[in-house]
């Protein structure tokens, strides 16, 4: 009977830690996501040089075209990150042929736009501020990443992306050199 007592309180022991195990899981999760709640950082100042959005009623009026440019592709960005890391799981964990093929084309589709994005910012760079490639690109990283990084879902990134596609036609329609692309994908 002391060996089934034993094995009695390890058990019990066990499972006590697991339960703790996921009642802290699931107090970091509600910690994780009121950080993630947060309000974006103001924009930062507009330098002379950038074009400025001009769409009254959007959330990019009076921002730096490279910088709008630059949130909307760091939101594409995580968003065909989320879905890739879906398509894995779908492919490789719990294998499912249809949710694999659509969070692929879902990722393709982010990693396109978000492709778009970059190129305009970049391109918004180089013209107002005479910029190399090279120092473009680490230009907007800084916007694009801090933009991706908020997110942390793919329903937080669609929501965060509304405004973006809105956004591309705008640029497309006033600056066709930088945003080149006729339409992006939804």
């Amino acid at each position: 009977m002391s060996l089934g007592f034993r094995r009695t309180i390890a058990l019990a022991t066990i499972l006590l830690l697991a339960v703790s195990s996921v009642a802290d899981a699931a107090s970091a999760k509600r910690r994780a996501k009121k950080h993630e709640e947060a309000a974006p950082p103001p924009p930062s100042p507009v330098d002379k040089r950038d074009r400025v959005v001009n769409a009254p009623g959007t959330s990019f009026n009076g921002r730096a075209y490279w910088q709008a440019a630059a949130q909307c592709g760091g939101v594409y960005f995580k968003l065909g990150s989320i879905e890739s890391d879906a398509a894995v799981r779908a492919k490789v964990i719990k294998p499912d042929p249809a949710a694999y093929s659509s969070f692929t084309k879902d990722a393709d589709t982010a990693n396109r736009n978000a492709t778009a994005f970059f190129n305009a910012a970049e391109r918004f760079l180089m013209a107002d501020r005479k910029f190399s490639r090279e120092e473009a690109v680490m230009t907007y990283d800084v916007v694009a990443s801090a933009s991706g990084d908020r997110v942390k879902t793919a329903d937080a990134a669609a929501l965060a992306i509304k405004p973006c596609l809105q956004l591309y036609e705008i640029c497309h329609s006033a600056f066709p050199q930088a945003c080149s692309e006729r339409s992006l994908p939804n």
